[in-house]
């Protein structure tokens, strides 16, 4: 499972050919989600997160299993995966797109990026333009992101009983650190 996401996507072809150094992995990216309702504000968090990054093209594929959050309270969590988010039937939220700018990751530095692409959550597809940040330091690469998800986007039902208790919003905080892909880690 560790290279699942390079294995997809090299096999599919969709990083192209590009060398080994112009990819960058991350094992275990951080995601947050976070609700502030009149009632109670909820906040999840995940470090499960996957992604690839291919530096010289832009090419940005980001996967996080749902069932991965974590919740301060059990209920929370229960109702987050059977209620909402329908854990078993949509396991994983998903982004594929490409970073439009292209930072030199040679260069310590922090660079503001904007990627499009599409956002699966719920099962739903929906085409987006999402802002973030990409930081150098010696090599390593951090890519963050703050942005909002609006739960009607993906049809993701709040019932009205629980409509003070949950927003319409959520917004999602996402880092991810970015080791360079080895094709060859024996070498």
């Amino acid at each position: 499972m560790k290279y699942l996401l390079i294995l997809i996507a090299l096999t599919s072809g969709w990083l192209g050919q590009q060398a080994p150094s112009a990819l960058y992995v991350s094992k275990n990216a951080s995601v947050t989600l976070y609700s502030e309702a009149p009632l109670e504000n909820i906040e999840g968090s995940s470090t499960d997160g996957k992604s690839v990054y291919n530096a010289a093209t832009g090419e940005l594929a980001f996967n996080v299993a749902i069932r991965s959050f974590k919740f301060q309270k059990s209920l929370m969590q229960e109702h987050f995966n059977e209620n909402y988010m329908e854990s078993d039937k949509y396991p994983q939220a998903s982004f594929k797109g490409t970073v439009t700018e292209k930072p030199d990751v040679t260069a310590n530095g922090s660079y503001p990026v904007t990627a499009t692409g599409v956002l699966d959550v719920h099962g739903v597809k929906q085409q987006r333009t999402i802002k973030g940040k990409i930081n150098v330091n010696n090599g390593k690469i951090t890519i963050t992101s703050e942005f909002m998800v609006k739960c009607a986007d993906h049809k993701i039902e709040i019932p009205k009983l629980v409509f003070q208790k949950i927003a319409e919003s959520l917004k999602v905080t996402v880092s991810a650190n970015y080791t360079a892909y080895n094709k060859n880690p024996t070498k």
